[in-house]
């Protein structure tokens, strides 16, 4: 049987690459596609090495726990050891999953003249069938990772909180509340729901304690005494809640919030801050409210930056 290398290299590279992308959209991880195609290419070129025997030190288990390490880092850049053991799991989790769907695949296919050399198969089958048990792995493993994800405990989903307004800020803990989808209706800028009590130190009281009148415009002596530079951040949302329908929450241009979760970090300053009277939480287990927009938005922009050829 005759074994085409450049056939061998193109298959591992698309089955590396899709596993790749795959981790990273699981993830919500920043691609670039240089560094995915690079890492995919390091992955085949072991391929072909390992089945040529050109080094017996390939086949050692270490070499290629020190691979998988070299191209997951190579693919994602993570910060920290914990964002490589994390991406590394999910990296082998996800190979596992194609692995078995390219499997099953070749046994109802059942292609001729398949064979297997130190941990690579090859044989007559077309590259159409490794592609379509990665698109199939990927759709397995999407599903199965969402359906863990909602249940995802709730402080999992707590996230460090820095807003920054007029020189100050404020560090509190916010909850991801998928239900959050609040907008300001003129710009669109998504809004980060914060309980009272926990913005005194960055909003003047005049302002905190008469929300109601400066949304109903029914406190003009107070206006007054509030700068008009201060006036213009003023934004006034329409929300509906449970025993609330066609609320109005008064809201402010932050000049900059950051979201921290673990070592990843998330920098917005097209962000108001909406003002809840009341508390969130009991005892105070989180004072802010985040919407999934907030932290989708940005990954989905730099994906399509991304895809375009930027490294």
């Amino acid at each position: 049987m005759t074994i085409y290398l450049d056939v061998v290299l193109l298959e591992n590279l698309c089955m590396n690459y899709i596993i790749l992308f795959a981790t990273a959209y699981i993830m919500k991880l920043k691609m670039k596609q240089l560094r995915l195609i690079f890492s995919s290419l390091l992955g085949s070129i072991y391929a072909i090495v390992s089945y040529l025997e050109i080094l017996p030190v390939y086949s050692n288990f270490g070499v290629k726990i020190l691979l998988s390490v070299l191209m997951v880092y190579i693919a994602y850049n993570p910060k920290g050891i914990k964002s490589l053991s994390k991406q590394l799991i999910i990296f082998y989790l996800t190979s596992f999953a194609f692995g078995g769907c390219a499997f099953a695949l070749l046994y109802f296919v059942r292609p001729q003249d398949i064979l297997m050399k130190n941990g690579v198969y090859i044989g007559t089958y077309p590259i159409k069938i490794a592609l379509l048990g990665g698109i199939i792995g990927f759709i397995i493993t999407y599903i199965a990772f969402c359906i863990v994800k909602t249940k995802i405990k709730k402080k999992d989903m707590i996230y460090n909180l820095t807003v920054k307004l007029d020189g100050k800020e404020i560090y509190l803990k916010a909850m991801l509340d998928t239900g959050n989808l609040l907008k300001e209706p003129i710009t669109g800028m998504p809004v980060i729901v914060i309980q009272k009590s926990e913005l005194y130190s960055v909003i003047t009281e005049k302002v905190l304690d008469n929300i109601e009148k400066l949304i109903g415009g029914e406190s003009e002596d107070i206006t007054s005494q509030i700068e008009e530079e201060y006036l213009t951040k003023f934004r006034v949302i329409p929300f509906s809640s449970i025993g609330k329908q066609n609320g109005l929450m008064l809201g402010l241009k932050a000049d900059e919030v950051i979201i921290e979760k673990e070592e990843e970090q998330e920098k917005r300053n097209d962000v108001i801050i909406g003002i809840f009277p009341w508390s969130l939480s009991k005892n105070n287990a989180y004072t802010a409210l985040i919407g999934l927009d907030l932290l989708e938005r940005r990954r989905s922009d730099e994906f399509v930056t991304n895809t375009k050829g930027q490294y």
